[in-house]
């Protein structure tokens, strides 16, 4: 926790969680091992959030343990089949008192700007901070501050049948901050070899 000496408000420490769990089967390999900036993906986000948060942990299946470099800390689904939605419970299960940013390992435009931006707009007050997508309009939860407090309403969805993390933040909208990104392709997903073309194309212009 961190003392708000303005406010005399305690703030719960921020911890990081790159999503490096899936199959990747619409890209037919692992993405979360595509280099895109020089290094793996998943490391190049546990290092750009190493530079918002306070710890940080990679996120993946009990399987997937002996793949990941033991220089980085793993957290495996305790939340087990059901996808981002497990992998979230199971972060604020383990350390219950922090507040997780947890991020996707195949948003390969995403910039420090963009997680700065989401960090200095953070409201502690809600159950969690997120971004408006700019491809559909909808809250994108998997670029999202994910409050202490978010833990019960996940799992009082989840005891509903409910394992959507989008869904949550769309009917607890007057609990969740919604902030518009100033920069809309850092929240471009790379699920599919198309997408992966395209993100080369722009990776290539910005660095011409």
């Amino acid at each position: 926790m961190i003392l708000n000496g303005q406010n005399n408000i305690t703030i719960p420490a921020l911890n990081g969680l790159v999503l490096a769990g899936g199959k990747s089967v619409r890209m037919g390999y692992d993405k979360g091992a595509i280099q895109w900036h020089g290094m793996e993906q998943r490391y190049y986000m546990a290092g750009l959030l190493n530079k918002v948060c306070e710890d940080v942990f990679i996120s993946c299946r009990a399987e997937q343990q002996n793949e990941i470099d033991t220089n980085y800390k793993i957290l495996t689904d305790t939340y087990t089949g059901i996808g981002p939605y497990g992998a979230i419970l199971s972060a604020l299960k383990s350390q219950p008192d922090k507040a997780w940013l947890v991020t996707a390992c195949d948003l390969p435009l995403l910039d420090l700007d963009t997680l700065q931006f989401l960090v200095q707009h953070r409201d502690t007050s809600c159950i969690a901070t997120t971004f408006k997508s700019p491809f559909d309009g909808l809250p994108e939860p998997l670029i999202t501050i994910w409050e202490p407090g978010s833990f019960p309403v996940l799992l009082s969805y989840l005891s509903d049948g409910l394992t959507c993390a989008r869904k949550v933040l769309i009917r607890s909208n007057d609990r969740v901050k919604i902030l518009i990104p100033k920069n809309p392709d850092s929240l471009m997903n790379a699920n599919t070899p198309d997408d992966a073309a395209l993100v080369k194309k722009i990776l290539g212009r910005q660095r011409t």
